[in-house]
């Protein structure tokens, strides 16, 4: 069966294509068609569990324009890590209730305000991720700098 080139209904500016194959158990191989995979894996022993690949997206959207931001400012980060809690509802799906992501900046001349801001334009303005989940999901942050 033939993937349409639009998906109808929908006018965008682009289409990201992906394709997942299962590869037994509740494991799949996930990625463009043709390009790079990753695991993702329901049992999260070859790879991340679903709910953790969009914690992990959101993470990642976040930092590159952290990353992209800091230099512009002319902070070029040594180093960022985040750790990421995701709390989930009780009751089935267990979705996502609240996110918490825990930065870890390494840099010379990074001051709070200015990574504070960062992170507030790409989770707020910027992050593709971030506007694609449900926005009454409240996403908090804390952040650790080291010179």
């Amino acid at each position: 069966m033939s993937v349409p080139e639009t998906i109808p209904g929908i006018e965008t500016k682009s289409t990201n294509r992906t394709q997942v194959t299962w590869t037994g158990a509740h494991s799949f191989e996930a990625g463009r068609p043709g390009g790079v995979t990753h695991r993702i894996d329901g049992n999260a022993e070859v790879g991340p569990g679903p709910v953790d690949a969009v914690l992990n997206a959101l993470a990642s959207c976040i930092s590159i324009d952290v990353v992209d931001i800091l230099a512009k400012r002319r902070t070029p980060l040594r180093s960022l890590t985040v750790d990421v809690q995701g709390a989930r509802a009780a009751a089935t799906p267990s979705r996502l209730i609240g996110i918490h992501l825990a930065f870890h900046l390494a840099g010379e001349g990074i001051e709070l305000p200015h990574a504070e801001r960062a992170i507030e334009l790409s989770a707020n303005k910027y992050c593709s991720v971030r506007d694609s989940l449900d926005p009454a999901i409240p996403i908090r942050w804390t952040i650790d700098i080291t010179p």
